[in-house]
């Protein structure tokens, strides 16, 4: 583990480095509790929506609303003269010159060690865990090995989405963030217990299999973009629930389909080049044939 400098208490210059909407709260939380933020690092604007036009990224957004200086280009923190950056989600590997110079911390969606990588909250929502949250650890060179400063637990619940987690655990990582500064921060404590990999999703890691236990195509599709396919096109599930019942797996029965063990029941779905509709809307149109199967 890399040696940082204990910074000074209280800590007030601090470089924030984010990209999405789950690192907006703790910036929103540190300026609001009377941190000086200097500077903001983020991605470079990317082409989105219609017409591939370049947009900032949401703490680009929130930053200029908060009045503070953005750059997208990390070597820029090394002059700034702060005690502290702190990263959430930055989404790029910021180098050993910078973590030589500027004491880095990370708020990590995770109980690290588990769940090391790039999708914590997916992976954990998968693996079918029944406890998260998040840590403020040490950033150092290996991936989310560093020490941690401190951390909060909370019970995931088995019908919350991915999205809805992640928001829990930006709010819960804020406050943890701007109580453990105030206090300043304290020696870390290594890592302890068996390591696992939150590897980025894939489409395969979305694709329903209807041979999998009900449970396990709900967890899916809890984590967003869900999919299988209805006559030869895709169809996405954004919303199911699990009810009692068997039959053929991938077996449409009006809102239903059957998978290895019980039913899925439809809520909400996204027929390819339309718009996510009810189920109940989705199945009048498409009218499905008895027997006729998902997948």
């Amino acid at each position: 583990m890399i040696e940082l400098p204990k910074p000074p208490h209280p800590i007030q210059r601090i470089v924030y480095f984010g990209t999405p909407d789950a690192a907006v709260p703790p910036l929103q939380a540190l300026h609001a509790a009377g941190f000086e933020i200097p500077l903001v690092v983020t991605k470079a604007d990317a082409r989105r929506g219609r017409g591939k036009k370049p947009q900032p990224c949401p703490v680009k957004k929130a930053a200029i609303e908060l009045g503070l200086a953005v750059t997208d280009d990390p070597a820029d923190a090394i002059a700034i003269g702060a005690g502290l950056g702190v990263v959430v989600a930055y989404g790029r590997i910021l180098r050993n010159d910078l973590l030589k110079v500027l004491p880095l911390v990370n708020i990590h969606f995770s109980l690290l060690p588990r769940w090391r990588g790039a999708a914590p909250v997916e992976r954990a929502i998968l693996a079918g865990d029944t406890k998260t949250g998040v840590g403020l650890m040490v950033i150092e060179p290996s991936l989310d090995t560093g020490a941690i400063y401190a951390q909060a637990e909370i019970p995931l619940e088995t019908d919350q989405t991915a999205a809805e987690l992640r928001q829990r655990l930006s709010l819960l990582g804020s406050d943890l963030l701007v109580d453990t500064l105030r206090n300043g921060l304290p020696t870390p404590t290594p890592q302890k217990g068996e390591a696992t990999h939150a590897a980025k999703l894939t489409k395969a890691d979305l694709k329903l299999d209807w041979t999998e236990p009900a449970v396990m195509s709900q967890r899916r599709t809890r984590i967003g973009k869900a999919w299988t396919t209805f006559r030869g096109k895709r169809l996405v599930i954004n919303e199911a629930v699990v009810v009692s019942g068997d039959g053929a797996p991938g077996e449409l029965r009006n809102d239903t389909v059957a998978t290895g063990d019980q039913l899925l029941q439809l809520i909400k779905v996204q027929p390819e080049g339309k718009k996510p509709m009810q189920a109940s809307d989705w199945l009048r149109g498409a009218r499905p044939e008895a027997g006729e199967k998902l997948g």
